[in-house]
């Protein structure tokens, strides 16, 4: 009976083991199921060996890669409304502009009133400087205002009117790093984003080398190494196929006559031994042609072509329209380039208050388009445009508003804001058909 009990217990024993055996294992089970079946588990913290990816790069770089094709699709879109560029038509192109937003201060738009070099006269007429935004230094008054250079929303907006003008090139006035004209500040840094820009819109930029203190021909040496050295591999850097097969850039340098041709040829001359020709920094040179003996000085200088810049006919030999064909002439004869400077008017009263002998008014683009037509007849290799945005000198072809204000301000009515943007396209197109027939 004893070892009946006994025998009764153990088997007791082992049947309560066995069922909490069982028991754990099928919690177990359920539990594996549970934390498989949901991505949270009991306490309701993510489960580690399922938890969903927040920082998933391949998914990031999918919707990055997308974003930036749906941003390249919007910008051919908008390219597509401009007509092609015409790389054969430069406009003068200035970035020293600034206002407190983005320089701390107004820059060139305080230009002050310059006195005439005659004392007497000078008493005649008003001095001091202007006073933004409603007193600007110039005639006009931009659409955009008293604007900043450095506003990467402004030089995109330039971009735009340039390309509806189907402008190619712009001529950017550069100074080296850390120097000025006299009433502005560097603009040198500026560059980078002028290029960046520029390539956006599929437009080239070229420098306007201007006549910076203590300029000689071993610091031209020296600019034009840094120029090419920094932006030279940049594609909106502007280079041209010469006939002999190079490419190289272009550079129109302001005031050139300020040095003698024989400081010029040390820079520009084959046989000079400091010269820059067949270096990696050769390029084609552009001087500024003002007087008419200035001819046989940028020939024995070097230069590889003449330029006119001033946008007033009659002002000096190189800008007189009449005189082209004979420039023209002189060029060919002497394998020079002829870049004629055309303009849609000339005014810079607001800041030379004496000088309104100089004045040529716009007459509603007539102006401007009997200079088109009169480059166009002297068959150059380039036309140069005087300016994109010169506002001093009212040579502006950029888009201008009427301003209300104490301060008279001209504008372009009856017309458009972009009534000179319009022009120039027009007139870019006729270049490229008689350039077209010239190669025939």
């Amino acid at each position: 009976m004893a070892r009946f009990r006994r025998k009764s217990c153990i088997t007791l024993i082992a049947l309560v083991l066995l069922v909490l055996v069982i028991t754990v294992v099928l919690k177990e089970l359920t539990s594996r199921d549970s934390l498989f079946s949901s991505p949270f588990d009991v306490k309701g913290f993510p489960n580690p060996e399922i938890r969903e990816d927040h920082n998933n790069k391949p998914d990031e770089i999918k919707m990055s890669n997308a974003a930036q094709s749906e941003k390249r699709a919007e910008l051919e879109a908008i390219l597509r409304k401009f007509p092609p560029p015409n790389y054969y038509l430069h406009a003068f192109y200035y970035s020293w502009y600034g206002n407190p937003k983005f320089d701390g201060k107004y820059i060139h738009w305080d230009h002050p009133q310059l006195p005439h070099w005659d004392f007497k006269i000078a008493q005649g007429y008003p001095q001091g400087r202007h006073s933004p935004p409603d007193d600007i230094g110039s005639n006009f008054y931009p659409v955009l205002g008293v604007y900043s250079s450095r506003d990467p929303s402004v030089i995109e907006a330039h971009m735009q009117q340039l390309r509806t003008a189907a402008i190619g090139v712009i001529a950017v006035s550069w100074y080296p790093p850390n120097m000025k004209d006299d009433n502005g500040d560097s603009t040198e840094e500026i560059v980078p984003l002028l290029l960046e820009m520029a390539h956006k819109y599929h437009i080239k930029v070229s420098f306007h080398i201007e006549p910076y203190k203590g300029r000689d021909e071993v610091n031209m040496f020296t600019n034009v190494k840094y120029i090419i050295e920094k932006y030279g591999e940049h594609p909106a850097f502007f280079k041209y196929l010469t006939n002999t097969g190079k490419l190289l850039p272009l550079f129109y340098v302001y005031d050139s006559y300020l040095m003698n041709s024989e400081q010029w040829a040390k820079l520009l001359k084959h046989t000079e031994r400091g010269s820059i020709r067949d270096t990696p920094y050769d390029a084609i040179f552009i001087a500024l042609l003002v007087e008419e003996k200035h001819k046989r000085d940028i020939l024995t200088a070097g230069f590889d072509g003449v330029y006119t810049y001033f946008a007033t006919n009659g002002f000096s030999y190189g800008s007189t329209q009449r005189n082209w064909a004979s420039i023209k002439a002189f060029c060919e004869d002497n394998n020079l380039m002829f870049i004629p400077s055309v303009g849609p008017g000339y005014i810079d009263t607001s800041i030379r208050p004496w000088n309104f002998q100089n004045t040529r008014n716009r007459i509603n683009g007539k102006y401007y388009e009997t200079s088109l037509s009169a480059a166009l007849e002297a068959r150059p290799d380039f036309i140069s445009i005087t300016s994109f945005n010169e506002w001093h000198e009212g040579t502006q072809i950029e888009m201008a508003i009427p301003k209300a204000s104490q301060t008279v301000y001209l504008d372009y009515l009856p017309n458009r804001p972009s009534i000179y943007l319009e022009i120039t396209r027009k007139w870019a197109a006729i270049f490229g058909g008689e350039r077209r027939r010239w190669q025939e």
